[in-house]
């Protein structure tokens, strides 16, 4: 049986999964938006998980060669992929806002 790997091939660069890709799909909407790097606490609030599980994806991403960056320095995460080889930024489905108000068509 062909299964589809879990796993994200662009064209001609680097592998990511599927979690991974959404990491640096939110650092490079972030640094377009804002015009520099997110800190690990950005991370943390989009993806609402613990510190430690952003700072294991940093360092997971950066020893993939997906990103750079200085350690102990703030917001120096560089990007490594090309813009094009990301996924669509997803919403996280624990920020979407929540309403009891009732719709009317």
């Amino acid at each position: 049986m062909n299964q589809i790997p879990d796993v994200c091939l662009p064209p001609s660069g680097p592998r990511f999964t599927p979690k991974q890709g959404q990491y640096l799909a939110f650092i490079h909407a972030y640094t377009l938006v804002l015009g520099r790097p997110p800190a690990e606490a950005d991370l943390q609030r989009h993806f609402q998980v613990t510190p430690p599980s952003v700072h294991q994806m940093v360092l997971t991403l950066e020893r993939a060669g997906l990103i750079s960056r200085q350690p102990g320095v703030a917001r120096t995460i560089k990007f490594l992929v090309e813009p094009e080889t990301l996924p669509p930024l997803r919403p996280n489905p624990e920020q979407l806002v929540k309403s009891s108000v009732q719709r009317y068509a």
